[in-house]
């Protein structure tokens, strides 16, 4: 039988919880030794349920090298609805990352860890042929998955559709020779942003509906960026040049 809840495991990813969504903390276990002052504190606070445990009996829940002696059990993660967050899209200055097939957990983890830390951002995945928000995604975004939505759609290029009919520009991080130095393309906002993935890139079929394509120069080896390491420069200067429209606003 599936279980119905998800393992939280490491002491950031299960302090994140407790201070966002104590909620939605069904049980935390603890090591028997652990000296944690700040998740017991938390704890006490939310009247979570705990349980101190050996470790051989931790590492039986979650066979992980980095437990730090701490796991949590918690409810399925909730995925936002895409139609609400372009419909709060006309009031909250929200940039969408659209992600194109991305396999790795690790890199889904990393991106929602970065988008959180920059704010302002929602994630947006397929839900065919790319990770989905598993145990090892929210480890990863050691809490990340907390700040920022995260919506799953059936098709990736309806939802760029649905958004730029909304008024949104779409723009894609590509390796093309007329593509934009991302440092020095304007960008006009609402925007959204579309990661492609870590082997082949942005598909041909959602290619087509960028309005901007722009690039991270590289002068080094002829190698690529990581598609997490790529966002985080994406969302930088995204960062960037919202800031500078806010304050041409005011």
């Amino acid at each position: 039988m599936a279980k119905n809840y998800m393992v939280l495991y490491g002491k950031n990813s299960v302090i994140e919880r407790l201070k966002a969504d104590p909620s939605s903390v069904r049980k935390v276990f603890l090591r028997d030794n652990l000296k944690a002052p700040g998740i017991e504190e938390l704890i006490s606070a939310n009247n979570v349920p705990n349980e101190r445990l050996p470790e051989h009996e931790l590492d039986k829940m979650r066979p992980a090298k980095d437990l730090q002696g701490v796991i949590a059990r918690v409810n399925k993660f909730q995925y936002a609805s895409f139609e609400d967050l372009l419909e709060q899209s006309k009031d909250i200055k929200t940039t969408f990352l659209f992600l194109d097939r991305i396999n790795d957990p690790q890199n889904l983890g990393a991106i929602i860890r970065i988008a959180a830390c920059f704010g302002g951002f929602a994630a947006v995945i397929p839900q065919f042929d790319a990770c989905e928000v598993n145990e090892t995604v929210i480890h990863v975004a050691s809490g990340g998955e907390n700040h920022i939505p995260v919506s799953i759609v059936n098709n990736i290029s309806n939802a760029i559709l649905k958004a730029k009919e909304r008024g949104f520009w779409i723009m894609g991080a590509v390796i093309k020779d007329d593509a934009e130095d991302v440092s020095k393309v304007s960008m006009p906002f609402p925007l959204g942003l579309v990661l492609g993935s870590e082997g082949e890139g942005i598909r041909h079929g959602i290619e087509k509906h960028l309005d901007i394509k722009a690039k991270i120069p590289m002068e080094g080896a002829k190698l690529s960026f990581n598609v997490s390491t790529a966002c985080a420069i994406f969302c930088h200067e995204i960062s960037k040049h919202r800031g500078k429209c806010d304050e041409e606003r005011e």
